[in-house]
């Protein structure tokens, strides 16, 4: 006789032929971790025999699960954004999980409708991105499946919030600039009312102070994510305070105006004063005059880590709180000799 047919062979027939567990061969099926490679191979090998094909729609019914996540985010064509998105999605597709995603582009009611639709349509659980990694409000109280938020942290403890570690970060560039015997720091960055800008602060300070420094000018200099503030806070700075040696900027666009500014100013870069940015925007950070050391928010990770931790809750191990997720430093010559890839 030749091989049943895929309709008539369940998970039972697998997981009996393989000398497993209907629990495991069905992890097995679904790539997930925790079970060993020659076991994953006895299972797969096992379905192939029978042809079997899960039914997925059957699968959701007895499960009480669609395998359908939902992604909403309030800047979908932001920088942060796609990144995360990719990552997330990334995730996901490992675990044989479809996407649902909507972009609310920052408004309420836009919010709520995609909030309903998404329900509708029995997603299992909601991803939630930020357009800061900042704070924003909770969203959990209307939606009755687990809830991970990622690059924004929930104003209700009980969630759990997946972010970037901007002070970690900035103890990245902080350290890299003492490790250059840099002595006279100074920090150019965005608004003072960004979280995220005064976590840097606070990681860039820190450092200073176990080495016995401290900022130039004692306070950073706040202003605007720009190019444009970033050319005159840097021209500012130099007239003020011309020992300075080292300027560790909010984000790559500050960077380059930075850049720009001591060019124009007969400053070498890094000979003179190595120059740090922030956020690795690639366009930005490669075609820099030098090319910047900035610090990688590792945004792709992040979406993972999200995606992760809603996998936990959907097995019934939901965590609460603030995840910070390590960021890294890419070095290029605004600080000195490039690092091998």
């Amino acid at each position: 006789m030749g091989r049943r047919r895929s309709q008539s062979v369940t998970l039972t027939d697998v997981a009996r032929l393989a000398g497993v567990s209907v629990a495991t061969a069905s992890k097995a099926l679904n790539a997930r971790a925790e079970v060993a490679a020659d076991t994953r191979l006895r299972v797969l090998q096992a379905a192939n025999q029978l042809s079997f094909q899960p039914n997925v729609l059957a699968r959701g019914l007895i499960s009480g699960r669609t395998r359908t996540i939902g992604l909403l985010t309030d800047e979908l064509g932001g920088r942060f954004s796609i990144p995360i998105l990719l990552g997330a999605e990334n995730a996901l597709g490992n675990e044989q999980m479809s996407v649902l995603l909507c972009d609310a582009r920052g408004d309420a009611i836009r919010r709520q409708h995609y909030i309903r639709t998404l329900l509708a349509r029995q997603v299992d659980g909601f991803i939630i991105l930020g357009d800061s990694n900042d704070l924003r409000p909770s969203l959990s109280r209307d939606i009755p499946v687990p809830v991970v938020y990622v690059y924004g942290q929930s104003t209700d403890p009980g969630d759990l919030s997946v972010l970037a570690d901007d002070e970690g970060g900035a103890r990245l560039a902080g350290e890299h600039l003492v490790s250059l015997r840099r002595r006279n720091i100074a920090h150019i960055t965005g608004p003072q009312s960004y979280r995220a800008a005064r976590d840097r602060v606070t990681g860039l300070k820190a450092v200073l102070a176990e080495s016995g420094l401290t900022l130039v000018g004692g306070e950073p200099q706040y202003g605007e994510w720009s190019q444009r503030w970033g050319r005159h806070a840097a021209r500012t700075l130099i007239n003020a305070h011309p020992e300075v040696d080292a300027i560790f900027c909010g984000n790559d666009q500050i960077a380059a105006g930075v850049a720009q500014a001591l060019l124009d100013h007969g400053c070498r870069i890094p000979d003179d004063v190595a120059v740090v940015g922030y956020d690795n925007w690639e366009e930005m950070a490669a075609d820099c005059r030098p090319p910047l050391t900035t610090v990688d928010l590792n945004l792709e990770q992040l979406g993972a880590t999200a995606v992760m931790h809603l996998f936990a809750a959907l097995d019934g191990t939901a965590s609460s709180g603030v995840i910070r997720q390590p960021c890294r430093l890419v070095v290029r010559e605004s600080t000195g000799p490039a690092q091998q890839p």
